[in-house]
């Protein structure tokens, strides 16, 4: 009786040892699999302060703050790893929220030179998400894409939301509506 437990009980430690390392060998094909894969998450400024036409750099409004806080929660579930804004109040306050709630830096950028083959090899297998205008974020997705998909953002619209993949020699995006 004795020798059958101890078989039993060899048993049950030889199949909790193979399921654990199969759980993880799981994990890591994932993790290999995800730096495989690159994700650009453009959006638009939230909502500017338009009170003087003259301010070529405005902050945003209240509801433009809700808009970025609101942006955060969205980022919220996803492993986001860096945090890009041009180098203007309203994007930058876009973009803090969620750079705060990440404990992340925002890296400031010029739309003309940020996509080159060194800025998607750095970047490569991780989650970003770049803050722009309603002409330079479909300028970057398209260059991403190497096409004319996407137009300018209608001047009202701060909901735009562009993701864009890159898995080896292939680049997809969506365009959704985010509120």
């Amino acid at each position: 009786m004795m020798y059958f437990r101890n078989i039993k009980a060899s048993i049950v430690v030889i199949l909790t040892t193979i399921l654990l390392l199969s759980c993880n060998e799981s994990k890591d094909k994932k993790a290999v699999i995800s730096k495989d894969i690159t994700t650009f998450y453009f959006i638009r400024h939230a909502e500017k302060d338009r009170s003087d036409s003259t301010n070529k750099n405005p902050s945003l409004t209240k509801e433009g703050i809700e808009r970025a806080d609101k942006w955060a929660l969205y980022f919220e579930d996803k492993d986001i790893d860096l945090v890009y804004s041009t180098d203007y109040n309203r994007t930058r306050e876009t973009a803090t929220p969620l750079a705060k709630m990440r404990n992340l830096e925002i890296t400031l950028y010029s739309p003309k030179g940020l996509i080159s083959g060194n800025f998607i090899a750095i970047n490569k297998g991780k989650n970003i998400v770049i803050v722009g205008h309603s002409n330079t974020t479909p300028f970057l997705v398209n260059t991403l894409l190497g096409k004319e998909k996407y137009e300018n953002i209608v001047d009202d619209e701060n909901n735009d939301l562009f993701i864009v993949t890159k898995k080896n020699n292939k680049t997809t995006a969506t365009r959704e509506k985010v509120n």
